[in-house]
């Protein structure tokens, strides 16, 4: 009982530390570190379709990390896609 306490409470502290540093970081900085993300989530992405095993909570976790990184992944591409045509000549 005592390790979810303290992992609940690390879990807190990563949503505060993670709200600071995003409010303290410029606009014209969010499109590359949004890139960085995209490519953590294709890590993900890997990672989790190469998984193997029995265990039904593992597939469904797994599962899990394949939908929640796809969307990440290619909602990235779309929006990255809308930015850059913003910047071609007409």
């Amino acid at each position: 009982m005592e390790i979810y306490l303290l992992l609940f409470f690390i879990l807190i502290l990563a949503i505060f530390l993670g709200l600071e540093l995003i409010s303290k970081i410029p606009s014209t900085l969010h499109t590359p570190l949004m890139s960085g993300a995209n490519a953590i989530s294709g890590i993900t992405l890997v990672g989790a379709l190469t998984l193997q095993t029995d265990g039904t909570l593992q597939m469904v976790l797994a599962f899990c990390a394949i939908a929640f990184a796809s969307i990440n992944v290619f909602g990235g591409y779309l929006v990255t896609n809308r930015m850059l045509k913003m910047f071609k000549k007409k």
